[in-house]
């Protein structure tokens, strides 16, 4: 058994002072005030110094370490994101791949997985591979642009199924619904999201009953459907906003490009905190950075001058969200293990709760990592 003392520990919704956390054989066994636990002789000690003690981070939209894809270098991605306090992540795939490349990236992360170095990939994020082809960066490679097509898409789903949380899609895109209910087939539990959309509420609403829940990187790379020229329209932030159903994905940047902090202080306004999720949208991209962004460091730039995910990882996204909008380290680690772990059906972690895998974070007030605990070891 092992014990950390002198944590903080973080809750749901409260914090725990001056505390004690017991892990057994990757769980968590008990936790409480020091001053009411006695800790059994011979246990294991790390002491975390006044850290606060939270949940380990779930990342369910990242594509890279910043500069390797996932399915190039698996072990080295995943490791960067460990280290940051990641513990669960599922690696995008984007559209740009054709049904190959898909496929044999699927395979190489499924063989990774197997890895100890890649212990913290929990399953696979498909960003496509039906988006509507107007968004997304580097949208001149998407070979998806043609109609819905059973013998491209088929040989996909049936190399992700069982390893697909999530996957994004438009639901614009003509016969979509065919698409939804092939991978429904394979995988009955499989959640989607709307992405890369200009989506009426209408047509993204009709889907929640087939399991659409997410809101892919929320007011980025979705369109407008203005009913006259002097007049907002409503489409897919608006949809995302008023249904309940969905999270809303935030990629929180130091200078809120992705999301100006006036929006963020919005949203979360609308849509509560049990609504909200951060995701690094990490990607690996070396294009020019334009005029004005020169003091960026945290957002990349495709070849065309236009934003392409991140360098983030979710520490990082807390602490940039606690800038704008003013979260508590209990808010954001909601955002960031939480609500992320419960939409993409990963109950056995995401809270300190006796029963849970024990994955942790130590962090300061900051949210610099300190130390990372992965299924009670520690890392």
């Amino acid at each position: 058994m092992t014990a950390i003392i002198n944590a903080e520990l973080v809750m749901r919704d409260h914090l725990i002072p001056d505390a004690v956390l017991l892990m057994e054989d990757g769980k968590i066994v008990a936790f409480g005030e020091m001053r009411k636990m006695s800790i059994p002789e011979g246990c294991e000690i790390i002491d975390a110094e006044g850290a606060y003690v939270g949940p380990g981070f779930v990342d369910i939209h990242t594509h890279s370490d910043g500069k390797v894809f996932f399915q190039d270098e698996p072990e080295v991605a995943s490791q960067h994101h460990l280290k940051h306090g990641t513990t669960t992540l599922l690696p995008a795939l984007y559209f740009s791949m054709d049904t190959a490349g898909y496929v044999a990236a699927i395979a190489k992360l499924r063989e990774a997985m197997k890895k100890k170095e890649c212990a913290n990939i929990g399953g696979l994020y498909m960003e496509g591979p039906y988006l509507n082809p107007k968004f997304g960066c580097d949208r001149e490679s998407n070979p998806w642009k043609g109609p819905v097509d059973k013998a491209a898409y088929q040989p996909v789903i049936d190399a992700a199924y069982d390893l697909a949380k999530v996957w994004a899609l438009a639901p614009e895109r003509e016969n979509i619904l065919e698409f939804v209910l092939a991978v429904k087939e394979k995988n009955p539990n499989a959640v989607f999201s709307v992405a890369h959309s200009e989506a009426s509420p209408q047509q993204i609403e009709e889907l929640i009953p087939y399991g659409l829940h997410v809101g892919t990187h929320h007011t980025n790379a979705t369109g407008d459907r203005p009913m006259y020229p002097e007049c907002r329209g409503v489409c897919v932030d608006e949809a995302v906003n008023y249904n309940h159903e969905i999270y809303a994905e935030l990629i929180c940047d130091s200078r809120g490009i992705h999301v100006d902090p006036y929006m963020l202080r919005l949203v979360r306004k609308i849509k509560g905190d049990d609504r909200i999720i951060l995701i690094s949208d990490a990607y690996a991209c070396d294009g020019p950075i334009p005029p004005g962004y020169e003091d960026v460091f945290d957002i990349n730039f495709d070849h065309a001058g236009e934003i392409a995910g991140s360098k983030m990882t979710l520490d990082i996204s807390c602490r940039n969200m606690m800038k704008h909008t003013g979260a508590s380290i209990v808010d954001v680690f909601k955002f960031a293990s939480y609500n992320p772990s419960r939409v993409t059906g990963f109950y056995d972690r995401g809270e300190i709760a006796v029963g849970k895998r024990a994955d942790l974070v130590m962090v300061d007030d900051k949210m610099k990592v300190k130390k990372v605990i992965l299924k009670g070891e520690l890392q």
